[in-house]
This record gives structure tokens, C-alpha cells and sequence, in this order.
């Protein structure tokens, strides 16, 4: 069920009939965006707050990341907002952001917690991901969280995954790990909204694969 779900997502893409992808945020309105909406659905912009804050900190830093999830979503052009913030780190670099941004407008967002964390001032959670790890339901397969530094651009001094990576990471999260559904969702929405081009499909090879698990 889950595999032929991946086959008829590729399958929609193949099937567009046009030439051209449809823009996303244009430079310099990227911000604009976020404000906007997160005052719309979350009433108060808490969350495009402590993406900007938590963004200027880390680049402040030298800390290689790359903003995925649902915020990332609206950087290429289709508009779901989140309640939470969603960065992909190495290890490496979340073992120095617990060193040096933890204690300092940040905390776990639990006991224990090694890789959720709270912006203190807005109370918007930040969920990290790390290279190696895998998306969904975790277990190995053959698309794993990549090195933000090998897979991202930078606008508005934001560092972004790329479209390709964040449709990758979300097929293989809502093809393993039923309770991630909302991800196949996200890809069908993003093809749609986008207006992807027929020969997209070429750089989603991986699709394959994933469903063969």
C-alpha cells in the first residue's frame, strides 16, 4: 500500500503537463513570507521569531545547518506552517550548539531530551535532526539525513535544504512510518502547488528503492 503510494507520486510528476516550475519566494521576501503567515496561523509570529533569532545565532556561530520541515516547505513556495522549528545538523555541530547556545535562550525541551529544545522567550520548540539518521520510522534504508553543508542554499541568510533533499527525506519518512502520512502529503501538495516538470522524476530516483522496503 504504502509502496505503490511512492510509484503514483513519481507517476504525478511524470505526468505534469508543464514545462516550467512555478518560482518560490523571491529574494528578499522570504522573510516577509514567514511573518506573514506565522501571524496568521499562529497568531502571534512565535515561530517566525525564533527561526529568525535561532538563525542569526547559529550563522554567528559557524554552525553549519540547514532548516527542513514545514518551514522549509514555505521557503520553496508552498505555504503549511508548523508550531515547531525543524534543523538538520551533524552530530558534531548539535554537540556545540548544546555547548554553546544551551543555557542561553535554549533549553531541553524535556528532561532528558538530546536533540528538542525550547526557545525560552517564545516557548517554540526546535527539533533537530542529524546527518546519518534515518527519516520516519528511523530504521536503516536507502536515504538517510545528509550533511546540511552538502545539500542547502542560502537565502536571506537562511540556509535551506534543497527542493530534491526535502521531497527525498519526506517520501522516505511517510513510506516507512505510517504515523508520518502528512509527508506523502506534503510531496503530492508540492508537485502540485510547484507545477514540477515532467522530467523532476529523473532526479527522484531513490523513490524506487524506498518503496522496495
Amino acid at each position: 500500500e504504502l509502496a505503490a503510494s511512492s510509484v503514483i507520486i513519481v507517476d504525478m510528476v511524470k505526468d505534469r503537463r508543464v514545462t516550467q516550475a512555478a518560482a518560490p519566494a523571491a529574494e528578499g521576501a522570504l522573510w516577509n513570507a514567514y511573518r506573514e503567515g506565522s501571524r496568521f496561523f499562529m497568531q502571534a509570529g512565535d515561530v517566525y521569531d525564533t527561526l529568525r533569532e535561532l538563525a542569526g545565532r547559529l550563522n554567528n556561530e559557524g554552525l553549519d545547518y540547514a532548516l527542513i520541515g514545514g518551514m522549509a516547505l514555505v521557503a520553496h513556495g508552498y505555504r503549511r506552517f508548523t508550531e515547531a522549528v525543524d534543523i538538520l545538523m551533524t552530530k558534531e555541530t548539535l554537540q556545540a550548539f548544546r555547548d554553546r547556545l544551551v543555557g542561553r535562550g535554549y533549553v531541553p525541551a524535556f528532561n532528558g531530551a538530546a536533540r528538542s529544545f525550547r526557545d525560552v522567550r517564545t516557548g517554540v520548540r526546535i527539533e533537530v535532526c542529524t546527518t546519518g539518521d534515518y527519516p520516519g520510522d528511523g530504521k536503516p534504508k536507502p536515504v538517510a539525513f545528509p550533511d546540511p553543508s552538502q545539500s542547502r542554499f542560502e537565502r536571506d541568510g537562511l540556509w535551506l535544504i534543497t527542493l530534491e533533499k526535502l521531497i527525498e527525506l519526506k517520501l522516505a519518512s511517510g513510506l516507512s512510518a505510517r504515523h508520518r502520512l502528512k509527508d506523502l502529503s506534503d510531496v503530492q501538495d508540492l508537485i502540485l502547488r510547484l507545477k514540477l516538470p515532467a522530467d523532476y522524476a529523473a532526479k527522484l530516483a531513490c523513490v524506487r528503492a524506498i518503496a522496495a522496503l
